[in-house]
């Protein structure tokens, strides 16, 4: 029998480890979202993944400039 999943976030996504002892996360169609060595960082890492999905990654400001005089 298939183990249940464990889905996180109000069934945001859920992780599982694959035979090779890493952690993936996946999303609630099953498409991979991340890999990480550890369950706590893969859960850790894919709540901050999308949360900067839903509040838009392109929003940020980049700034430009060059340094004057000798180095």
């Amino acid at each position: 029998m298939p183990e249940e999943k464990q889905f996180y976030d109000d069934g945001a996504f859920y992780v599982e480890q694959s035979r090779w002892k890493m952690w993936n996360s996946y999303d609630k169609d099953g498409k991979c979202i991340l890999t990480s060595l550890t369950e706590k960082e893969c859960v850790s890492a894919t709540r901050f993944y999308l949360k900067g999905l839903q509040e838009g990654w392109g929003d940020s400001v980049t700034h430009e400039g060059t340094v004057g005089g000798k180095l």
